[in-house]
């Protein structure tokens, strides 16, 4: 799904602490810096709450992005003497993605899992890929660009079994559906901030001490974070990250039946449109994400013709490049039909006025676009 704004609290929350507080955190001689890090223990213990980890558990990172080089890099060098071959699926990030293609140049093996249709990964084919030297496996709780819900509780049953490490990368479920990591017996779990209505730039790993999760770093240079990310502590956007999960843990119910509302009416206004449909499991999904396919309609013309709409053909980190959507095409879509592929997602301070507005320009833009169409003309 789609960055978010920064929420006006956390704002403000950001706001005082870059105004009031200079310290460095890690220096304990003085008050100011005593006054940071109590700051930052106090955001620690937010987003543990969240998912239900101690706040020892959690270690500061730039994003989502360090997260998973971190876990994955960090189990892999650590733990190579088990095994090398790691698990994961072909419709991952890309931070995970190429984070597992560096370490196949390093000698590791990686399998990477087919989705059915649906987006969502069978238990079954996870556990037939499991070996003898499997050190871990890597997965999404939610994906980023369809919006599917992996069963993840499943998962970590099956790698609690197995002895495997189980990573999950939930930067995008994080403050939209529940998550638990002992219930789901997770073992590392990475998230981001500007997914939850906090500001870019920063992230976290959630680590498990039992049983005691080891990594070797990747940034070196003062032992900071348990020795695990060395580097001086952004106070205020570690503040604001905190201020953003409590909001995230308290009013997740509110923001779902939101998104929920929104979502509906957006299904109702465009339900007379023909030959448009959803990507991804209907059932197993998080509500404040859609991903539609208007079929013989070029996606980057239906974006051009949608200047007041902030939407996309996949995920922002592949805008750049144009190309046709890989997780589209891991569950089955024709190049055609990726590319006819929309996501749309809907957020805390979205309207309904915004979504009549939206659903209006796609259906008007969707028949101007269609009427010019020799694909269209032959339906």
């Amino acid at each position: 799904m789609a960055t978010t704004p920064v929420d006006p609290r956390v704002v403000s929350a950001m706001q005082a602490s870059l105004s009031n507080t200079f310290g460095n955190p890690a220096s304990v001689t003085h008050g100011f810096g005593t006054d940071a890090r109590e700051q930052v223990e106090l955001a620690r213990a937010q987003v543990a709450e969240l998912i239900n980890a101690e706040p020892k558990e959690i270690i500061w990172t730039s994003g989502a992005t360090e997260a998973d080089n971190l876990a994955i890099k960090g189990v892999a060098h650590f733990y190579q003497h088990k095994g090398k071959h790691i698990i994961t699926s072909q419709t991952e990030h890309k931070a995970v993605l190429d984070t597992c293609a560096q370490l196949a140049k390093q000698g590791f093996e990686i399998t990477y899992l087919t989705p059915n249709a649906d987006g969502l990964i069978a238990i079954e084919a996870i556990a037939a890929a499991i070996r003898d030297d499997t050190l871990l496996i890597s997965l999404m709780h939610v994906n980023n660009e369809i919006g599917v819900i992996q069963d993840i509780a499943a998962v970590g049953k099956l790698a609690r079994e197995k002895n495997i490490l189980f990573h999950v990368d939930a930067a995008q479920s994080a403050g939209k559906v529940p998550l638990n990591v002992e219930a789901m017996n997770i073992d590392l779990l990475s998230l981001a901030s500007h997914k939850v209505y906090g500001p870019k730039g920063i992230g976290a790993l959630y680590v498990r001490r039992r049983p005691r999760v080891r990594l070797e770093a990747m940034i070196h240079g003062g032992g900071h974070e348990q020795g695990f990310r060395s580097g001086t502590l952004p106070t205020h956007q570690i503040v604001g990250m905190g201020q953003a999960f409590a909001i995230a843990r308290d009013e997740m119910v509110q923001d779902q039946g939101h998104a929920q509302q929104l979502r509906e009416h957006f299904m109702t206004r465009i339900q007379d449109l023909p030959k448009v449909t959803m990507n991804g499991s209907a059932q197993h999904r998080v509500l404040n994400n859609l991903n539609l396919c208007f079929h013989c309609v070029d996606g980057e013309a239906l974006i051009m013709a949608l200047p007041n709409l902030a939407v996309s053909t996949g995920s922002a980190c592949n805008s750049a490049t144009m190309d046709v959507s890989y997780v589209l095409r891991g569950i089955g879509l024709s190049t055609a039909e990726a590319n006819s592929s929309l996501r749309i997602s809907f957020g805390r301070f979205t309207t309904l006025d915004e979504i009549e507005q939206a659903a209006s320009d796609i259906i008007d833009a969707v028949t101007r676009l269609r009427a010019m169409s020799p694909l269209w003309e032959d339906n």
